[in-house]
């Protein structure tokens, strides 16, 4: 299978060519020229497998140019009982007749985004030795809190490559911000920048596409990939966990093969939903994608008018993983809706750089809305929606699963659709104890942030995760800030050029 530019078809490559440069040439996303199909019986296979099992199945319709062993390696180092808490990867919480929770967070950092950045490490390397790379690959993240550690931990110590993360400086959670800073490996380098995570974003994007910055890295020995989810080998690991649910759900005769499903997904990127948008494109029995937002509202807006304006304040929330006004991914959805008209999705996103905005045709827009709904909470929402569900439930949920469930709630408010639904439940209440404490009883006992674990793993009774509990003694090694204009010198500090 071959895999092409969002804003150039002629420019085709191999998985392992697009998993190792992260972004196209031309600044275009990589997506596959065409949508594996799935079958009922297949899904239905998957029902009789473990999640290890799934995820090569999943794995190997889009990456071809593995072989099956290949595949089943990088899968069985990646999602290891070593690294997870429980057996079952993403386990699914019932939290009533109608919605249940699929918990994407047992892994080393508490965030889903180790679902995919577990197993990118090890696909990158698999790619670096197809492809015959010779050049050290160092790379280049920016991230909103969460993308950021799970880099830093699936890249730490790996041979060949280096890793340097961006993060908006006052635009993470402590937690957050401790778990980068004090990130351990020969290899890792980490600097806030002061702005937003937009900002940090866009200064990834302008080295990536810098060309004399990128010929003087090639002389120099080095070459720039991502891991963040513009890379496709960081977004096809999610599409696994869409399809793991819907096999648990029929397995634990929740559901029937066939039955369609709802997915709620908290996103700012769009990268966690357009996994789901190409499960179901590949044949996942699903009825509706319900795009999640906090106050940032971007996407909900996109989705409703088909205007896309990031031309408006930006909002710094107890959400702060989604605080995105620029989603990423929506390129590849574009890219999908228009059937690859590269031409068009080159121009909307030209007119995005240079204007802020574009909007799409009439049939882009009811193309989408055929299967997305969008909604969006503020945080007083979000705090009363994680109080209200833990004094009806005892379930904790994070601040970014508490604008998943309220948007639900505003969604089957408006449709009446009783069909039954998946909430993807993307953090540990752990890693945000300040607003979870302040939901559930008004105000923590304290500012510092290790004892707000021990207090909301006492109100929870719940353990706190055993990697944030050894933050407390970790040092921290990474003091570096710098302004939006400084990273590409930062880099070049960083990597010993200048």
């Amino acid at each position: 299978m071959q895999y092409r530019s969002t804003r150039d078809s002629n420019t085709q490559v191999t998985s392992a060519m697009a998993i190792k440069t992260g972004l196209a040439p031309d600044g275009g996303l990589f997506l596959p020229e065409t949508v594996p199909q799935v079958s009922l019986s297949e899904i239905e296979s998957l029902c009789g497998m473990t999640y290890n099992e799934r995820a090569v199945d999943i794995l190997s319709r889009f990456l071809t140019d593995f072989t099956q062993e290949e595949i089943t390696t990088c899968v069985n180092r990646a999602y290891s009982r070593e690294k997870f808490e429980t057996e079952e990867i993403a386990p699914i919480f019932k939290l009533n007749q109608n919605t249940y929770f699929l918990e994407l967070w047992h892994g080393p950092t508490c965030a889903f985004k180790d679902m995919a950045l577990q197993i990118l490490p090890h696909l990158l390397l698999k790619s670096i030795h197809k492809t015959g790379e010779t050049k050290e690959v160092v790379i280049l993240v920016a991230t909103s809190g969460d993308t950021g550690k799970a880099a830093l931990e699936g890249f730490k110590d790996v041979a060949g490559t280096r890793i340097i993360v961006f993060y908006p400086a006052d635009g993470v959670s402590d937690i957050q911000k401790r778990q980068m800073v004090t990130q351990d490996g020969n290899n890792v380098d980490v600097a806030a920048v002061c702005g937003n995570f937009d900002d940090a974003q866009n200064g990834v994007k302008q080295i990536f596409t810098d060309k004399d910055y990128n010929e003087m890295l090639a002389q120099n020995g080095f070459m720039l990939s991502s891991a963040n989810s513009i890379n496709w080998g960081r977004l096809v690991p999610q599409v696994v966990y869409y399809f793991s649910a819907y096999a648990n759900l029929v397995k634990n005769n929740e559901i029937k093969l066939g039955d369609k499903i709802n997915f709620v997904v908290p996103t700012g990127n769009f990268g966690n939903i357009l996994a789901a948008y190409y499960a179901k494109e590949m044949g996942l029995p699903v009825n509706r994608l319900i795009c999640a937002s906090n106050e940032n509202n971007v996407l909900t807006d996109f989705i409703k008018t088909g205007v896309y304006d990031k031309n408006r304040g930006f909002k710094t929330t107890v959400s702060p993983s989604m605080d995105i006004l620029i989603s990423s991914n929506l390129e590849r959805l574009l890219s999908l809706a228009t059937n690859g008209d590269d031409g068009q999705v080159k121009a909307w996103m030209e007119n995005l750089k240079s204007t802020g905005k574009y909007e799409v045709s009439a049939g882009v827009k009811q193309k989408i809305l055929e299967t997305f709904w969008g909604g969006f909470c503020d945080d007083d929402d979000t705090l009363d929606e994680i109080n209200r569900v833990f004094r009806e439930t005892s379930y904790v949920m994070d601040t970014h699963t508490a604008v998943a469930k309220r948007v639900l709630n505003q969604y089957a408010a408006e449709t009446g659709d009783a069909t039954k639904t998946v909430i993807c439940s993307t953090a540990s209440p752990f890693k945000f104890s300040d607003s979870v404490l302040t939901a559930i009883k008004g105000a923590p006992e304290t500012g510092d942030a290790f004892t707000q674990l021990a207090e909301l793993a006492e109100t929870a009774q719940a353990s706190i995760p055993k990697s944030l509990a050894e933050l407390k003694t970790k040092p921290v090694i990474f003091r570096t800030t710098c302004e939006k204009d400084e990273m590409v010198d930062v880099v070049s500090q960083m990597l010993n050029l200048a």
